[in-house]
């Protein structure tokens, strides 16, 4: 019973993650790290083909391997971040919502800036 739930919430966290590709308030490789562990108690089949894909694969294995972000990602990921920010705060009216938004935006700064940053790019 529990395999093809976890098979499922794989699948979930996969999609989510591949929306966290293009939305910046999804963290992309957290989810992806998620999806793995469900793959791994649930289809060995779909853990070897995350770890091997050609996009999704290399930001899991950089991440198993060495706790690091490389500095290109992090860029481009605050960059998407601020730029969503810009975007958004003028279109919000209430100032409590410009709040919880602006909260909701730097928070993920925040974890950014704290992982360890490589100069390498990910690994294919």
């Amino acid at each position: 019973m529990h395999k093809p739930l976890l098979i499922v919430l794989g699948i979930c966290f996969v999609a989510l993650a591949v929306l966290g590709i293009f939305l910046p308030v999804l963290p992309t490789t957290p989810l992806l790290l998620l999806a793995l562990a469900c793959f791994a108690k649930s289809s060995e089949k779909l853990h070897d083909w995350l770890l091997s894909h050609k996009t999704l694969g290399p930001p899991i294995r950089q991440w198993h391997e060495t706790r690091s972000i490389p500095r290109k990602a992090k860029v481009i990921a605050i960059i998407t971040i601020f730029i969503s920010a810009l975007i958004t705060l003028p279109t919000v009216d209430s100032y409590n919502m410009k709040i919880v938004l602006t909260a909701v935006l730097i928070i993920p700064v925040v974890i950014i800036l704290k992982i360890r940053t490589t100069d390498s790019p990910y690994k294919e």
